[in-house]
Parts: C-alpha cells; sequence; structure tokens
C-alpha cells in the first residue's frame, strides 16, 4: 500500500518542500497534538491533524479551510517520518488534489536537515 502510494507522489526532500512552501504550496502537519509537543513543530505549517484532512482540504467540502479553494492548490503534507503523510497524500489525490505531496522523511529529515523548527503552528 505504502509502495502504491509513493509512485503516484512527486515527493519532496526537505530543502526542495521548503522551496515549494516558499512558492505558495500549503505546509501541512498531520500529527496529533501528544507528537508535536513531543518533537516539536516547523514554523508556518498549518495543523490539520490525520483524521480530519480529506474534509479539510476537500475544495467541494462544507467543512474546507478557506485556502482550499480548487483542486490545483499545491500542498505538502508531513507527518513524524514521512510514511503516514505518503497514504495522506495519496488519499489527497484521490479526491482531485493532483499536486498534493509529502515531506521524504516527515518533520525527524526536516529537523535533521538544519531547517528552522520550534516556531507556532497555524491553526
Amino acid at each position: 500500500m505504502l509502495a502504491n502510494a509513493r509512485a503516484r507522489l512527486t515527493r519532496l526532500e526537505p530543502v526542495s518542500a521548503q522551496h515549494a512552501v516558499a512558492a505558495g504550496a500549503l505546509f501541512v502537519d498531520i500529527r496529533p497534538d501528544w507528537q508535536r509537543s513531543s518533537e516539536g513543530s516547523i514554523p508556518g505549517a498549518m495543523l490539520i491533524e490525520r483524521n480530519h484532512l480529506e474534509w479539510r482540504l476537500d475544495p467541494t467540502s462544507d467543512a474546507r479551510i478557506e485556502q482550499a479553494v480548487d483542486h490545483d492548490v499545491a500542498v505538502v503534507i508531513f507527518c513524524s517520518e514521512g510514511y503516514t503523510s505518503s497514504l495522506a497524500a495519496a488519499s489527497l489525490q484521490d479526491l482531485g488534489l493532483h499536486r498534493a505531496t509529502d515531506l521524504v522523511g516527515g518533520f525527524q529529515a526536516w529537523k535533521a536537515a538544519g531547517l528552522p523548527t520550534g516556531g507556532p503552528p497555524r491553526v
């Protein structure tokens, strides 16, 4: 299942994800609160826990976030290590969000790359 999901994605290494976000991609942290509390956060990342992801990012949903304007929105999902995020990004592609992808190695890879951590998340 994971291999099939990843075969459909153009996954981003940490620096590439940082560039995608700078170019306007939504950067979405799907980790649960306990994990964010113990590991840390990425400044500016939007918090949408995994169990809310599809209905918050589906542009046809009545419960969508304001940034979910259409199916062309670029979205980069991350979790702790990049497993759950691959499945989540593939699920978003199933909804028609063809530019959805994930961060290779998740938060742990971002942190190991020396990229910014610890700032307040966007809710």
